[in-house]
């Protein structure tokens, strides 16, 4: 992967002046190889992760296991892109395995998500089935720790 790739992978805060110093490049030159990135949809998005436990966000997540019969001509795709269009699906992977697609899905509580498994998810004609798993507290998100080590914490020392 592309070195420039990397490091805005680790971190999309930094500026161009600061990748191009660390790049032996001109800023100019990195901010036109990231418009181009941009443009091929290389580089889809930005986003800072949160630890949203410290915000006080109330948001209820899952991820749901669904097996789907695929399409003649269209094979897993043509689904997959329809439940991604949800705006309660956050990510929707094709899966290899015991079941066909991972959707994670977002609300307010947990009967906004139980109404879009049971109102929207599973009425797609084509679902066979579902199984939903709930998110009981994030430790690493994208790669990111959500919670700080102690220095001072130690093992206990035991004969």
């Amino acid at each position: 992967m592309d070195q420039l790739l990397k490091l805005l992978q680790e971190n999309a805060a930094l500026r161009p002046a600061q990748l191009a110093a660390m790049l032996n490049s001109s800023e100019e030159e990195i901010a036109s190889r990231i418009k181009a990135y941009e443009a091929d949809h290389v580089i889809v998005g930005y986003r800072a992760i949160l630890n949203e436990e410290k915000l006080g966000m109330e948001l209820v997540r899952a991820v749901i296991e669904v097996k789907i019969t695929p399409e003649r001509g269209g094979g897993f795709d043509r689904l997959a892109e329809r439940i991604a269009k949800y705006s309660e699906v956050k990510s929707c992977y094709l899966m290899s395995g015991g079941y066909d697609l991972l959707v994670v899905v977002e609300g307010k509580n947990l009967r906004d998500v139980a109404t879009f498994v049971s109102e929207k998810l599973a009425t797609i004609h084509g679902v066979i089935s579902t199984a939903t798993h709930f998110m009981l507290k994030p430790y690493k998100e994208q790669g990111m720790l959500m919670y700080h080590e102690h220095d001072d914490e130690r093992l206990a020392v035991t004969p």
